[in-house]
This record gives structure tokens, sequence and C-alpha cells, in this order.
């Protein structure tokens, strides 16, 4: 079809071009914060997740159609366009040719022009009329102005004619993931990052296991190979996502330690702490500045993230005496306990420093008992009302981010309640604790996933509960907190923008409801009859002649979940809310790989037909075939 510029008379034409040269003049002039104010009534402004609060409409609109060309000029805009009709055609709007040269009616126009500083690195303005441009200062900007347009396309090929200068709030707006001691699929974090990008998020921490060439006994199950990482981090690269990776320390460390006693806190009475790193030990420092080293070939960023959270959760440094004893000596005889906890932070953000990285930690291991300051320019993210207020650490010079526990997902347990949040105007000023009246000195905000009940909860559940929470923090972080005059609206908005281009349905089951005859490739186990049903969030059950369901539960337990590799799958009692009971079938050369919801390992079948689960890297997955009957 014909793109054009649809316009009901002559006179209010002249009126738009008049509207929009007045505007251009107006946005020039105006601080960047102005982006923000209305010059639209509601219903004018065409619905995006952030909202577009400085939407000037014009009569007439844009339509899109199979003529419509990217027209990009220099490099940075010409990857941005690449980018976009690579979204495009993922969107089911065919080849869209990226071209230079002069524009036409019905193009799409990618433009960076250094010389918009007052769009920022971020910001981004984009006009629809007769054509659609799109303009950022940097390519990061103009990237998200294609983020607006693809959310408006997946609306209507038609857009509303009018012009608008979109800004960001806060430079950080984030999730945090811990695939921490669960294995996440790889399939999961990649929509995370599509959907991230989609909303204009850009800081994914992922407090992750990358599998250790120079630590193999650390290796236990819900680790990631190198290339598994590099393919995350080159989606986050592509789609202006920095991946932020963290191992958690001096506590938390048990996914590291568990096997490495000599490295283990010891207290008074003799007993060691698998999870706690013992902060007075030399080699402890050495063996954690070996996992930065590890890591920092997979991970390029600027980031490094700690942890630092919960050493003394639950305990108390007076049960570890040899700690106030390292303290002392290294600081005199009014150091305290929380000294030697500092004094590891710093030596880490030393060594991160050395490596061109800069340093984030969690914020309730500051609790003021300290003499020794944290190294000036370390991130606090704060998450947990303590004695030490953000207002304090935004006062002594910290940059500070609020990852407040009221937005927190944590499967089989607390979940974030966005309605309640929404309706009271939540921003990333409202920390735990303490509400503060300026935005300096705050870097952003995140949303946070947790797996303290592994099995609580599948990964296609916790992706249905964090898409109100994704869009909500994406809204406060980018702009107002309350577009919408109800939850209900702000629901349908972000109903309306649905998914990002290349998100998969991970809920899809490949073979239809029945019975079906299931035997492994290698004849290792006898044909058996097996009942085959969708479950309600996109796996399968799997149900013996005997009424049985196949399980996953033997074995050593980590955070309630059977993660150790070859304990055995069985048939077990039948029983809808057990997670472990669900099962993902994947197409795979000569039939089907089928993986455990939970445990993300694959059942394979032993030389003397036993059932059993693997990492997929450690024994060839077993390609099943499952016959109707």
């Amino acid at each position: 079809m014909l793109t054009e510029f649809r316009t009901k008379s002559p006179r209010r034409r002249h009126r738009a071009r008049l509207l929009g040269a007045t505007l251009t003049l107006l946005l020039a002039t105006l601080p960047v914060a102005a982006a923000h104010a209305d010059t639209a009534t509601r219903e004018d402004v065409p619905r995006t997740v952030p909202s577009l609060f400085n939407w000037s409409a014009q009569e007439g609109s844009y339509a899109f159609g199979s003529r419509t060309r990217l027209v990009a000029h220099d490099a940075a805009s010409r990857r941005v366009a690449r980018t976009l009709a690579a979204d495009l055609r993922a969107a089911g709007k065919g080849a869209v040719p990226v071209t230079g040269g002069p524009s036409r009616t019905g193009d799409i126009v990618v433009d960076v022009d250094a010389a918009r500083k007052q769009l920022g690195g971020e910001g981004y303005e984009l006009s629809a009329g007769s054509s659609l441009e799109i303009t950022g200062a940097a390519e990061t900007g103009a990237f998200y102005g294609t983020r607006t347009l693809l959310q408006l396309l997946s609306q209507s090929d038609e857009i509303p004619a009018g012009r608008t200068v979109d800004v960001p709030q806060y430079k950080e707006r984030g999730v945090g993931v811990c695939a921490c001691y669960v294995h996440i699929s790889t399939d999961w974090l990649e929509n995370l990052v599509r959907d991230m990008a989609y909303r204009k998020l850009n800081q994914l921490l992922l407090e992750i296991k990358v599998k250790s060439a120079a630590h193999p006994e650390a290796n236990t199950w819900g680790y990631y190979s190198r290339s598994e990482i590099r393919r995350i981090v080159a989606l986050g690269e592509k789609y202006h996502v920095t991946i932020v990776p963290e191992i958690n320390s001096p506590g938390h460390m048990d996914p590291w330690i568990q096997d490495r006693p000599d490295l283990q806190l010891v207290d008074a009475d003799g007993n060691a702490q698998p999870s706690r790193l013992d902060i007075t030990k030399p080699e402890a420092f050495t063996y954690y500045k070996s996992l930065i080293d590890e890591y920092g070939k997979v991970f390029p960023g600027k980031w490094w993230h700690m942890g630092a959270d919960e050493y003394m959760l639950g305990s108390d440094f007076a049960k570890y005496p040899q700690v106030l004893k390292y303290a002392r000596a290294k600081y005199g005889a009014n150091a305290t306990p929380q000294d030697a906890f500092i004094d590891f932070v710093n030596r880490v953000e030393a060594y991160a420093a050395s490596k061109g990285k800069h340093l984030r930690i969690w914020n309730d291991g500051l609790t003021g008992a300290n003499t020794v300051p944290v190294e000036p320019g370390t991130t606090v993210e704060h998450w947990l009302d303590v004695k030490v207020k953000p207002s304090r650490l935004i006062a002594q010079g910290y940059p500070v981010m609020n990852a407040a526990y009221s937005l927190y997902v944590i499967r089989g347990g607390f979940h974030s309640d966005t309605r309640k949040l929404y309706d009271e105007q939540w921003d990333p000023r409202s920390f735990e604790g303490e509400k503060l009246a300026s935005r300096e000195g705050i870097t952003g905000a995140k949303i946070s996933l947790w797996p303290d009940n592994g099995r609580g909860e599948t990964e296609n559940e916790v992706a249905a509960a964090t898409r109100m929470p994704l869009a909500h923090i994406a809204q406060t972080t980018w702009g107002t907190p309350h577009p919408d005059a109800s939850y209900a609206e702000f629901t349908a908005r972000a109903g309306a923008v649905g998914h990002a281009p290349g998100w998969r349905d991970l809920t899809k089951v490949p073979l239809a409801d029945g019975t079906y005859t299931l035997a492994d490739r290698g004849r290792r186990t006898d044909p058996a009859p097996v009942r085959l049903a969708r479950t309600a969030d996109g796996y399968a059950t799997l149900t013996n002649a005997d009424g049985a369901c196949l399980e996953t539960r033997s074995g050593k337990l980590t955070l309630n979940v059977p993660l150790e590799p070859g304990s055995a799958a069985t048939w077990e009692t039948c029983d809808a809310k057990n997670t472990l009971q669900r099962w993902q079938l994947t197409r795979a050369a000569g039939g089907f790989r089928i993986t455990n919801a939970i445990t993300c390992m694959t059942l394979d079948a032993t030389p003397d037909g036993r059932l059993v689960q693997y990492p997929p890297d450690q024994e060839t997955p077993t390609a099943w075939t499952l016959t109707q009957s």
C-alpha cells in the first residue's frame, strides 16, 4: 500500500506546520527535565511504555506500508536502522530496506546528531507526519526512539501525526536476576533482555555462576558455559542493555566454596560456615580475585557487583574473634569487626578498578559500626532499611540505586504489589525507610528476581508475575509514576504494547495432549505408554499406565531444588501443584529433548535403562521419541 500523510484540510496542515515549528524552537531552549511536561490530553497521546508526556498532536497520520524504507546516513544511524529492520521483520512487518540518500513520503529516517545535546545520551526526538523521523544525540537515544516506533506499530500501521522529545529521568533503569544457585534457561534470559530494551530499561544485574576452568571443584550445577554468557552479553550490547555480573561475597559464597573448607569462615566453636568467606585470610582474597579474572573474559563491561550483603545476617561478629583481631592489627585499637568487612570491600574495589571496572554493593552491610569508610565512588544499591539511610549515603558522595524490597519478586514467596505501588505513585525517591525530596544522587531503580524457594514457581510463572513490575519500573525510571488515572488503565497500556519483536513464547508445547509411546532413540529403555498433558503455565506432565507422574526429587536439595547431576527421575503420585513434575519438550535431532522445568536438567536414560537427570553439557541429552497411540 502507498504511504501517505493524511490530513483534513490545507488550513489544518498549515496550523500543524506552524505548531511544529514553534515547538521545535521552544524545546531547543528548555532544560531536559521539562521534556516530561504535558502538552496534549491523554486521549491524544499514543500508548507506549514508558508513556510519552510531551506529545504534541498534529493533524493527520503517518502510514507504514510496503514502500517504507529506513533512511540512515552515518555509521551509528545505520547500526540503529539495521537493528530496527531486523526487529520489523521479526514483528511480521516484512523486509524493510536500509538506504541512504534523500527521504520520501512514508520513509522512516534515523539520525544521530551530536549537536542535539539537550537530548543527552539516551533521549530522542520522534516526529510523525508524511514521513517519520527519529533523532538522537547519541546512538542509544536513536535506538530508544525505534523502540517507541515498534510499540506504536505493534498496535497499528497508522500512527497519529505528532512530535515528542523523550528523555529519561534516571540513568539506571534495571532488573536484577539471581541465577546464583539454580539455573535459569538462556531462552528465558534472552526474552528478558529483549523485553527490557523494548521498554527502555538499560541494566541487567546477573548474579550468575560461570563454569570455572581455574576452580573445577566449584562447578556444581547451576553454572553457565562461557559461550552461553557471551551470547547473552552480545544480545545486551545489540539492544543497549548493560549486563552487570555479580559474584556475591564475602557472604553467600557457598556456590563457590562449599568444597573449599580452607576458605570458609570458622566460628569460635570450630564450626565452618560454607556460605562465608574468611576475609582475614590472604588466600581467600586471592581466590576471589581469580574469579574476577575469569569473569573478565566473558563480561567486558565497566561494572563489577560483589554483593556484600547478609555477611552477618542472623549471626554476629562476636562469634568470629579472628575478624576483630584482623581489623585491630590493620587499623588500630579502635577498629571494629565491621572495619574488616569494609576492608575486604575496599580491596575488591581496588582490584576491580585495576581491571577498569566500577564496584557496586548492596547496602545492608553499611551499618555505621565501622571507622573505615567505603571507597568513594562505590555505587550502593539500597534494598533494606538499616541505620545508614540513603540520604546519608548520598550526602557522603556515594551514588545510590533504589533496589527496594518492595520491588522484589521471589519464587514461591513475596511478590511486589505493583497495583499498590502504582496507586501510591511510587518513584525511585521512595526507599525502604526513607522518602527523599530530590532525585539528586539517585542513579535509578530496579526490580529484583530471587529464587529463594526455587521450586515455588516455574520460569513461565515468573515471567507472567514480572510482566507488570517490568512495565512499572520502566515507567517510573523513565518518566512520571502515574501516566494513567487508574492501574487498570496502566495495565491496558502495558497489554497494548505487548512483547518485544523476537520474544519467544516459551509456553508452547510441541505435541497435543494425548497418549504416546515413549522410547529413547538408543533403545536403553523399554517403550512405554504415557499420557502427555499441557499444564497451565505451558509445560507438560507425563503420566504412566499406573497413573503416576514423572518427577525429579532425589539427591541434594539446593533452595528446595534437587540439583544433583545423575539423580533419579521417578514415577510418583501426581500432584498438580508440584512443579518438579513439569517438563519442557524441545524438538531435537531424532526426537525430543525433555527438560525438567525447575532443575533445567535433561531427562536421560542410563545404559541399564534407569531414568536420570543431567546438565546438558555433562551427558549427551537423550533423544526421546513420542509416538501417538
